[in-house]
């Protein structure tokens, strides 16, 4: 009882309504949510801690934003469900407007995200001309993965999203983790219509989920940014159920060390013998090695099996 009248008590105001059926349709900051509402962010501010306080929202902090999604789907879904229902016997003026404005944040998003690519381009295309185009990369990393359903699907170092623009439509919960919120709010423009995505800024070394609670991992040319490679698999592999898979695309072992003083890597790539010991730490099973070879940097695929049964083979016995 107390959790409903928190829940009808936070329902009760036109804003808060409008913040709710906003979120609906994608994650916001708080100041896109004040210039899709033409309020003002502490006034916007306020109403969401309310949201939040009922559990029909949370909020993110990432650098000097604050970025709002909906709560849990047990507590939202059957609230949602209401709105529907009364929303096709009485429309909602409101909806229309706000709908248009949304139009507009998410025009400010892709061009922001334009506009950085256009200032980095050459730092890109430098990397990507030493090793075999990222479509073979990309197709490859698809053969390995599979066809079959990916359950919770997790991309660590998310970057601009595009391993979950890939794969996230064979996902139920799609969750991309990066540092930086610069790439976060690039990965936002890209996948605003992937509404079961959810991005989150966290360290690869301490993952926002419980153990045992995704299916596949992604680390997508990470790990040779990380100090700490085998913690990052361990860390990878301890949210990952039993008979979940953790795939690692990344460099073989090279010589080019102009990368680590110009490009930030620490490592400069990896044998096969070292994964494969990390692997055996964190207790993944070897499952595959791909090496894509055509250019003067060689990529390599390593898939790791976390030892165990996982959900969907269970099902199928």
């Amino acid at each position: 009882m107390a959790m409903a009248l928190e829940i009808f008590r936070a329902l009760a105001d036109a804003t808060r309504l409008r913040i709710l059926a906003l979120l609906r349709r994608m994650e916001l900051s708080v100041g896109e949510l004040a210039q899709v509402l033409g309020q003002s962010q502490p006034r916007v501010s306020r109403h969401v801690k309310i949201l939040c306080d009922a559990g029909l929202a949370e909020r993110r902090k990432e650098g000097s934003w604050v970025f709002v999604a909906l709560g849990a789907p047990d507590v939202v879904e059957p609230v949602a469900g209401a709105l529907d229902v009364w929303a096709k016997a009485e429309p909602d003026h409101w909806a229309v407007a706000d709908a248009a404005r949304l139009a507009a944040v998410r025009a400010d998003r892709a061009a922001s995200a334009a506009a950085w690519f256009e200032g980095h381009a050459d730092e890109w295309d430098a990397i990507r001309s030493l090793h075999v185009a990222d479509s073979e990369v990309e197709a490859a990393m698809a053969l390995v993965l599979g066809e079959a359903p990916m359950g919770t699907l997790i991309d660590i170092g998310t970057g601009t999203g595009r391993m979950l623009e890939l794969f996230g439509g064979r996902a139920a919960v799609a969750l991309g983790i990066d540092r930086s919120s610069e790439m976060l709010r690039l990965a936002r423009a890209k996948l605003h219509d992937m509404t079961h995505a959810e991005l989150r800024q966290a360290d690869l070394y301490a993952l926002p989920l419980a153990d045992g609670a995704a299916d596949v991992a992604i680390l997508h040319h990470v790990l040779h940014f990380a100090q700490q490679p085998g913690a990052a698999i361990l860390e990878a592999v301890r949210v990952l159920a039993p008979g979940g898979r953790l795939l690692i695309a990344d460099f073989a072992s090279h010589d080019r060390e102009e990368l680590r003083l110009r490009d930030a890597h620490t490592r400069l790539g990896f044998a096969d013998e070292q994964i494969a010991t990390w692997f055996e730490a964190a207790g993944l099973q070897t499952a595959r090695v791909e090496t894509l070879e055509g250019g003067e940097l060689t990529v390599k695929l390593w898939l790791g099996r976390k030892i165990g049964a996982s959900v969907y083979e269970v099902k199928a016995a």
